[in-house]
């Protein structure tokens, strides 16, 4: 069994913000872009803030609703 080293996605503004979930990473970094179930059972698409991040913990940005 493999472990699986995840993401913390800390949501700054939107419909989601100060939420923190967990995301998988992709080829070792954060993804650029993830989509998110919100409240009302629709989804919200997030953006990475910054290229640059640090630690386990990425901030995402809204971008609109999917």
């Amino acid at each position: 069994m493999t472990s699986r080293t995840l993401v913390q996605a800390l949501l700054t503004d939107g419909p989601l913000k100060g939420r923190l979930v967990e995301v998988e990473p992709v080829e070792g970094r954060p993804p650029a872009t993830i989509d998110i179930h919100d409240d009302d059972d629709g989804t919200v698409r997030y953006c990475l803030s910054e290229l640059s991040q640090k630690g386990m913990t990425a901030a995402y940005s809204f971008l609109y609703a999917v």
